[in-house]
């Protein structure tokens, strides 16, 4: 009976010793030593996978964000990475990269479909707002360039008559306006600008207003002829709190460009 158990202790020691080399990390110089012995017994498609698993199970030990903060250093960096790897044959070493980037993944497209929803949540707020918008009305719009009294140069003013036709008071307005003449594709000027109300907008009042924006910025430098018309589109309404009530703008196209592409990669 003695004999059969040595017997078999002695077999699983020989199958423990004969079996897949393991990375060693007790030390820099023992890491580098097995990392070259388990590369060497794999054929070269391995070697190639099995490299790029050790940099995937190494770096997922690092954080960039602590090291720039002190928070690690290199060497408690290079401790983590060789605990990590310590004791690991060439395949568990792929087996944990392949987790790693599986986690990863997961976690990129969670960000991901959660930033598909703000985009998308934003553009359809936006088309809600335009008919909320489309109550403050601009009945009047002029633009114009006036000689300056007592200086040299002219000043741009704009001219605007409107009706607050929401059930909010209304603090400030954001407008779009455009300078184009008729026949033409490409307009003069298309250019945002905003007026803070003095007492605000009571929903039903109406108020003229004569705004003069800055004389240096393009407002002052555009050269539109006489037949040239001045449009206006209302884009956002702050409420009594000075918070936006009603907002248009929606996506710009670099976000709508995102949205399309993560739309494309992710659902």
């Amino acid at each position: 009976m003695k004999l059969r158990l040595w017997v078999m202790c002695t077999a699983a020691a020989i199958l423990v010793g004969c079996g897949e080399p393991k990375l060693d990390g007790t030390s820099e110089q023992a890491m580098k030593q097995s990392v070259e012995k388990i590369s060497s017994k794999l054929e070269p498609g391995k070697q190639a996978e099995f490299k790029e698993a050790l940099q995937v199970v190494a770096f997922s030990q690092m954080d960039l964000g602590a090291l720039m903060k002190g928070e690690q250093t290199p060497d408690g960096v290079a401790g983590k990475m060789f605990s990590e790897l310590d004791g690991k044959t060439a395949d568990e070493v792929i087996a944990k990269a392949a987790s790693i980037k599986a986690e990863r993944a997961a976690r990129e497209k969670e960000q991901a479909l959660k930033e598909i929803a703000e985009l998308e949540s934003r553009a359809v707020k936006a088309e809600e707002a335009k008919a909320q918008l489309a109550k403050f009305e601009v009945s009047r719009s002029r633009f114009y360039l006036r000689e300056r009294e007592y200086s040299y140069g002219k000043e741009p003013i704009i001219e605007l008559t409107v009706r607050n036709g929401t059930e909010h008071p209304i603090s400030r307005a954001y407008f779009k306006g455009t300078i184009s003449s008729p026949g033409r594709s490409i307009p003069w000027l298309v250019e945002d600008f905003n007026y803070t109300i003095a007492g605000g907008l009571e929903p039903g009042e109406a108020q003229e207003w004569a705004l003069a924006p800055n004389m240096f910025s393009d407002w002052g430098k555009v050269d539109a002829p006489e037949d040239a018309l001045f449009t206006v589109e209302v884009v956002k309404l702050d409420g009594p709190d000075s918070k936006a009530l009603f907002d248009a703008s929606g996506l710009s196209e670099s976000q709508a460009a995102r949205l399309e592409k993560l739309k494309a990669q992710y659902q």
